[in-house]
């Protein structure tokens, strides 16, 4: 067996390596993960980066604006205080409108608030809430007053322990706002606390989020386009696949060809390729099998005539002599059909105890050790007499195969040989190795002293119910079955069978010669 074909006996192992279809699902399902993974790892790290920029500045920003208020708006020499009127005007000044900055004293008393000093405030009315949603309403609004109380009174104790504070928290309306708190000194002392509230947190969230569109579009389409590509990949071949196989099912078609589909490098190349492999030999088979039908058909009616005829004669043959030559004709057309219903039976059920008999390993020598025993311990004068030679050792004479098949073949070919023997005659059996073969097979020759076999029919007696045999041979001793369904059994465990001439120094046809050649998986 050639070591690039796999083993008829073990299926194919899968191996996700060799997948080209695995590796495409994989990688086009991974596609639109890896996009939104990506996304979100560079989205949430440039958030934060931008809330770490935004406390930056306002740190710088209120470190700048505390020397200015340490400076302009601080009175008392030598126990400086803060001057709340000057601190409005440095406030007005530098704070832009949608931040919030705010004094507190050294007691952590606020002072300044620059909400209470803008110029201009938007009004609008509010509409009116039902009762149940004002007290609801007002509740929460009371507690997220008092959470953000209490986070700026300990953000400014820190400040007034002389640290600078940032951090990310929510006001009294619940929005989430960026927070830098300062110390302002004069000297070593700490006159009061300057904090600046920034409530742009949320539109840089937003803007993040709406920032994370581009992703989600471009995964969304990744997966829509892997959902398509493994549509037009996949499944769709499937299903041309599978109306295929329902159309050999309805016979509409003896066989399917997909060549599109064929010439894929991929598991659905490889399945449409069995499938037409199994339909093409569906297709072959159902022909033998009208062929054997046809063939048996015609075989069986050949000694039913004969017998019929013979009937009929047997009414109106007076002669006791002729009656009985009748009688054993009729005997002989008897046991001719009985032969060969037996053996289209054997070889009916061939195709089934092959497909049913697991391979294992046959040990050649020692069956041929028992087959050629029962020829050796026959009474004398049954035919002619069987020897076996062996030049292999016990083992190196194994296959893997079916014994009963096996033993079958051998024994259909030496009855073969016996049968053109002399009653006197010699069949050798000789089991040994190729040598002509690189991959040295076991080999079985089977010799005779007989006939010969025409050269034109070296090929032909290998066909079903060919039974043409030499003068003097009895007829309808012989189905024409028993080398026909050897070459099966031998091509079914990856052999060969042949037939050859065997000639004098003259070139003279001295005998037959059969060679059974099997693949030695053991050698």
């Amino acid at each position: 067996m050639s070591p690039d074909k796999p083993s008829p006996y073990r299926l194919p192992r899968f191996r996700w390596g060799q997948s080209r279809l695995g590796r495409l699902i994989l990688l086009l399902n991974l596609a639109g993960l890896l996009v939104l993974v990506i996304g979100a790892l560079v989205l949430n790290e440039f958030r934060q980066g931008l809330i770490d920029n935004r406390k930056e500045s306002l740190m710088a920003q209120a470190e700048t604006m505390g020397e200015i208020i340490a400076v302009v708006a601080t009175a008392g020499d030598p126990a400086p205080y803060l001057e709340p009127q000057n601190a409005v005007l440095v406030l007005g000044r530098f704070i832009p409108g949608e931040q919030r900055a705010r004094l507190f004293d050294a007691a952590g008393h606020p002072i300044v608030d620059s909400y209470a000093v803008s110029e201009t405030v938007d009004v609008r009315p509010l509409p009116p809430l039902a009762e149940e949603h004002a007290s609801e309403t007002a509740s929460n609004k009371g507690a997220r007053e008092k959470d953000y109380e209490t986070a700026l009174a300990a953000e400014v104790q820190q400040a007034l322990a002389g640290e600078n504070v940032a951090s990310v928290r929510y006001n009294e309306k619940g929005q989430k706002v960026v927070s830098v708190s300062v110390p302002l000194r004069r000297v070593k002392a700490i006159l009061g606390v300057l904090t600046i509230e920034a409530g742009d947190v949320d539109t840089i969230v937003a803007a993040q989020r709406w920032a994370m569109l581009p992703f989600i579009l471009v995964a969304l389409g990744t997966s829509i386009f892997s959902s398509l590509l493994l549509y037009w990949l996949v499944s769709r071949p499937i299903h041309r696949l599978s109306a295929a196989a329902d159309s050999v099912r309805l016979q509409k078609s003896r066989a399917m060809s997909l060549p599109d589909l064929e010439a894929r490098k991929d598991e659905i190349g490889i399945l449409a390729r069995s499938l037409e492999s199994m339909t093409d030999a569906l297709s072959r088979r159902m022909d033998e099998i009208d062929r054997f039908a046809a063939d048996v058909s015609h075989e069986i009616k050949n000694p039913l005539t004969s017998i019929r005829s013979a009937l009929e004669t047997l009414s109106l043959v007076k002669d006791e002599s002729a009656k009985a030559r009748l009688m054993a004709v009729i005997n002989q057309d008897v046991r001719r059909a009985d032969r060969l219903i037996t053996d289209i039976s054997n070889a009916s059920r061939l195709d089934a105890e092959l497909s049913r008999d697991v391979p294992k390993p046959v040990d050649v020598g020692a069956l041929l050790d028992d087959i050629v025993s029962l020829y050796q311990h026959m009474p004398e004068g049954s035919g002619a007499t069987v020897s076996l030679t062996r030049t292999v050792t016990p083992a190196s004479s194994r296959v893997q195969g079916r014994e009963g098949p096996l033993g079958q073949v051998f024994r259909n070919v030496i009855d073969n040989a016996r049968s053109f023997s002399q009653p006197d005659g010699e069949v050798r059996v000789v089991l040994g190795h190729s040598d002509d073969d690189a991959a040295r097979p076991l080999c079985l020759t089977v010799e005779d002293d007989g006939p010969g076999i025409p050269a034109e029919n070296l090929e032909t007696i290998f066909q079903r119910f060919y039974t043409s045999r030499p003068k003097g041979t009895d007829f309808g001793r012989n189905s024409g079955l028993g080398l026909s369904i050897s070459r099966q059994i031998v091509e079914a465990h990856g052999g060969r069978i042949w037939a050859e001439n065997r000639l004098d120094e003259d070139g003279k046809i001295v005998g037959a010669r059969f060679t059974i050649a099997l693949p030695n998986v053991y050698h």
